[in-house]
């Protein structure tokens, strides 16, 4: 089994700063793309953020200049800095991996989410 837990969540203002973060554990064999995708109420799930093992990045056009992904392959971790946060990145965002288990078996895997709420 492979888990992923995100925390850093919560309530924000707008022009604030929040940073998620998700570790991944488990039967892990290697880790491909890491990244993060929110869904706002009514809305459909979208990509924020993904970063490759490679380390290659792409963003959502409306987090560009605004939003950074990190990661450590070493920790199976990876981060999301929202810099300059607007009310419409209100969303439950959600930490996604695709994982190569012990038993070699490639496999997509979502945490659990976490809400952030950007209101003054």
């Amino acid at each position: 089994q492979v888990q992923l837990v995100e925390s850093g969540g919560g309530l924000v203002q707008p022009g604030g700063s929040l940073r998620l973060s998700c570790a991944a554990s488990g039967s892990i064999f290697k880790i491909n793309a890491m990244g993060w995708y929110r869904q706002a109420p009514g809305k459909q799930r979208e990509l924020v953020a993904r970063v490759t093992s490679g380390g290659i990045t792409n963003y959502a056009d409306s987090v560009k200049d605004r939003f950074t992904i990190s990661r450590d392959s070493a920790k199976n971790t990876v981060d999301l800095q929202m810099n300059n946060v607007k009310p419409e990145d209100t969303a439950v965002y959600y930490c996604n991996a695709a994982v190569l288990t012990t038993k070699m078996l490639w496999g997509d895997y979502w945490g659990q989410g976490t809400q952030v709420t950007v209101s003054s």
